[in-house]
């Protein structure tokens, strides 16, 4: 049995497969803006996206959004996922929050944190996968 105050983890593949699912979840809502054009029209008055190819850019980090979140809760090709959310919530974090992310922007941060973990850890549990890219005994 294994104690609380161990080192030793307990239902890890269970426990990341929920924040994976979560995260995953998560992005759909953010990104499912890019569906909505009169919801996207609010990104245009940003001044990073007042330029010639803003709205490209406002609609490409959506697109992006919504893609990673899709592979993430599905745990399909979970790696390219968590890259797809590192370099679309860094972007945000650190070119329109411009690196702001000790107090005023945590929360796209945060998303890149959540992406280097399955970065570097996989789906999970309850993972497409995990179906696909079984090994065979």
């Amino acid at each position: 049995m294994q104690s609380f105050f161990g080192t030793s983890p307990f239902y890890l593949d269970k426990t990341l497969a929920i924040l994976r699912i979560t995260l995953g979840l998560l992005l759909i809502y953010h990104g499912r803006e890019v569906l909505y054009p009169e919801m996207m029209k609010g990104y245009f008055d940003w001044e990073p996206f007042k330029g010639s190819n803003g709205a490209f850019l406002a609609y490409l980090g959506k697109g992006a959004e919504l893609v990673s979140g899709i592979l993430l809760a599905l745990g399909l090709l979970t790696r390219i996922g968590a890259l797809i959310c590192i370099g679309t919530l860094a972007y945000i974090t650190f070119f329109i929050g411009h690196g702001k992310f000790w107090n005023e922007d945590q929360h796209p941060f945060m998303f890149v944190l959540f992406g280097v973990l399955f970065l570097f850890s996989g789906s999970g549990a309850w993972s497409v996968d995990g179906l696909l890219f079984r090994k065979t005994r």
